[in-house]
């Protein structure tokens, strides 16, 4: 079996007379995007400070690479603790310092890499996270999506091979968390460091993640995949998902996973035996492209306008509807046939074609700057299903049927 990157047994952790972690057995893979979850408050900042040395447990051993650090020479633990990388909750910008001094400072204090070298480094990382306009200004001039860029740009200068995020979409609105999340996602694979979250952005940070760790009661009471913990039976799953679960159904016209899960079982029960439903998938193709001429942000802004039209048809008749993937929305239509559901869907994209469109055009165009292009490609699919008829198999043919149903090339005037 693979040996943990990082392990915790039997850690606990208190201040004074109160305390915060209890006993706490955990493992964190290589090359895995780790998100911790739990309330506010629940010691998911404790566990990460503990990860970096910046505590040390009261009774138990953290492990690294399979060997306690308690047993390390003081060159070990330095050698470990160089290969992490830390992105705070308020991005702990340097307000007096310009974007570009804030991310050359890490090189500056712990490398003696020359002048010119430290400046290729530099340069090459706000190239990386969009940032080239903003080089020269201060944080105090930059919207708070920019400063989480800069703070996470700070983060990666290092090359480390591991990077840990406290709350990184916190205060910020949902198209903007989906937004981070998705650089974290794409600079993760672009650049290969493991990753480990503490988030209440629940499920947002269900897209990027390879596992869950769950947080409660001062335990770590459940470790796996984000699928595997919507089946945990534990007291956890009510009292903590449920009050941290984000809608936002009056935001965004979609349900959390978990939530639409609840409600196509609440739709089968009501359903006498043979009652179809209809199954429809959008993809919004191109996502990475789109990303990478227009950036997270409006990548983000085009599916969350996707999602918000998807609503604006489906939802008066019945419909209900969740983010699958980070470009994928799924729509079940209960009590209803192939025929109903492709007369809706025909209407659904007459519109689009029409208004729809145009409202995803609108997005790019506010982001293009003059000389680029790019294209947008919406397909859909239907399915239908029956009560007995596991739903994941009608969406997967929901998505074999496919077809375009709205392409858009956006351009910029030279």
């Amino acid at each position: 079996m693979t040996t943990p990157l990082i392990e915790f047994k039997g850690v606990t952790k208190c201040f004074g007379d109160r305390t915060v972690l209890n006993n706490v057995n955990l493992q964190i893979y290589e090359g895995h995007v780790t998100t911790i979850i739990g309330l506010s408050g629940a010691g998911k900042s404790v566990i990460l400070k503990h990860i970096i040395g910046l505590l040390k447990p009261d009774e138990g051993t953290i492990l690294f690479r399979g060997k306690p650090i308690a047993e390390m020479k003081r060159a070990e633990i330095n050698s470990s603790f160089a290969q992490m990388s830390y992105m705070f909750q308020d991005n702990a910008l340097f307000d007096s310092m310009s974007v570009y001094e804030n991310i050359a400072f890490p090189l500056q204090e712990t490398t003696n890499l020359k002048k010119a070298e430290i400046d290729r480094r530099v340069m090459a990382r706000i190239e990386q996270t969009e940032l080239t306009d903003a080089a020269h200004k201060y944080p105090s001039e930059l919207s708070g999506g920019m400063q989480k860029r800069v703070a996470l740009a700070r983060a990666l200068i290092t090359d480390p091979r591991i990077v840990l995020f406290d709350e990184p979409t916190s205060g910020q609105d949902p198209v903007r968390k989906n937004a981070i999340l998705s650089m974290i996602a794409q600079y993760h694979r672009k650049f290969g460091f493991t990753a480990i979250l503490v988030s209440h952005e629940i499920p947002d940070v269900y897209f990027i993640s390879n596992r869950i760790l769950a947080l409660y009661n001062k335990e770590i009471v459940f470790q796996g995949t984000p699928e595997e913990l919507e089946k945990f039976d534990h007291p956890f799953n009510d009292e903590v998902i449920h009050s941290l679960e984000a809608l936002q159904k009056e935001l965004t016209g979609l349900y959390s996973k978990r939530k639409f899960k609840v409600m196509n079982q609440a739709q089968l029960k009501r359903r006498e035996f043979g009652e179809n439903y209809c199954v429809a998938i959008f993809t919004l193709e191109e996502l990475n492209t789109i990303i990478t001429k227009l950036g997270h942000d409006a990548a983000q802004e085009a599916i969350h306008s996707m999602g918000l039209y998807i609503d604006k048809h489906f939802g008066p008749v019945g419909g209900f509807s969740t983010r699958r993937r980070i470009n994928e929305i799924v729509t079940v239509l209960p009590y209803s046939n192939l025929t109903e559901a492709g007369n809706i869907l025909n209407n659904f994209v007459k519109d689009f074609q029409t208004h729809g469109t145009h409202e995803i055009w609108s997005v790019a165009q506010k982001h293009l700057t003059a000389g680029k292009s790019v294209e947008f490609t919406v397909l859909a699919g239907l399915a239908q299903g029956q009560p007995a008829t596991d739903i994941d198999s009608v969406i997967a043919l929901a998505k074999s049927q496919q077809k375009v149903i709205g392409r858009l090339r956006c351009a910029a005037e030279e």
